[in-house]
């Protein structure tokens, strides 16, 4: 047999593999990002404004920080962690599952009590003084799992702080994450909600009728690291905390660290 019409053949389907499979090169060009469910608008506007000027992907994933971590920690390929409070990052920091010298703290927020729009509840105080169980009339205060979800850890820290978290426990409506306990409030099927000031500033369909104290809870911060090491992760890494960024971040309420 003639081996030149093979020849010709398997020249001929790996010219068709190269130009059907991605190059290294265009693989190595996708930046998956894990951020916390509290991030989802401003982490979506950076990405956007990031791809306009780098050739790219930017996959998002957003999620409670404490189901990314565990993600990350089975191996989710993950480029860049960005956690509602630092427990989340520690827990990976002590597996070796981040990038230690990458880790800084990006921004800070507040926490808000929170009711539907079309509520008759007004402006409170929220101090030691707050009758919240007697507020809620029967209802449940709607908030992200204080088990795990940093925004409900805050919450039950801040609730204990003021001395009526044994009162309310058995009266919470348990979020898998923040933006779950925001939807709660906005669809009325809880009175009151503890959330982040920033996803209350997104809605329009409910109102802040609260802000917790600083003083009662630890202080609230989000850090970022870099889960692999790659020129890609680190380009948007470093466009993460860059003035572009933080001009974004500080549109939706967060502070800048």
């Amino acid at each position: 047999m003639n081996p030149k019409p093979i020849n010709i053949l398997i020249a001929a389907a790996l010219l068709l593999l190269t130009c059907i499979l991605p190059s290294a090169e265009a693989q190595s060009q996708n930046v998956t990002v894990f951020a916390a469910a509290s991030t989802t608008n401003a982490v979506t506007d950076i990405a956007e404004l990031y791809k306009k000027t780098h050739p790219t992907k930017v996959r998002l994933s957003f999620a409670s920080s404490s189901t990314l971590a565990k993600q990350i920690e089975k191996g989710a390929p993950a480029d860049v962690y960005l956690s509602a409070n630092p427990k989340w990052m520690n827990y990976l920091e002590e597996k070796g599952a981040i990038v230690k010298e990458s880790r800084k703290d990006l921004l800070g927020n507040r926490l808000v009590l929170i009711a539907p729009a079309g509520s008759s509840i007004g402006k409170l105080i929220v101090d030691s003084h707050l009758d919240l169980a007697g507020l809620l009339s029967g209802g449940r205060l709607s908030m992200g799992d204080p088990d795990h979800v940093p925004a409900g850890m805050y919450g039950k820290k801040a609730m204990t702080h003021l001395g009526y978290w044994e009162k309310i426990e058995d009266k919470i409506a348990r979020a898998k994450d923040v933006r779950a306990a925001l939807v709660l409030v906005e669809r009325a099927e809880t009175p009151l909600g503890q959330v982040y000031a920033t996803d209350a500033a997104i809605s329009s369909k409910v109102r802040v009728v609260g802000l917790f104290p600083e003083e009662s809870h630890p202080k609230i911060v989000y850090p970022v690291a870099l889960v692999k090491k790659s020129p890609e992760a680190r380009a948007f890494l470093d466009f993460i905390q860059s003035a572009q960024a933080a001009e974004i971040f500080k549109k939706y309420g967060f502070s800048i660290r």
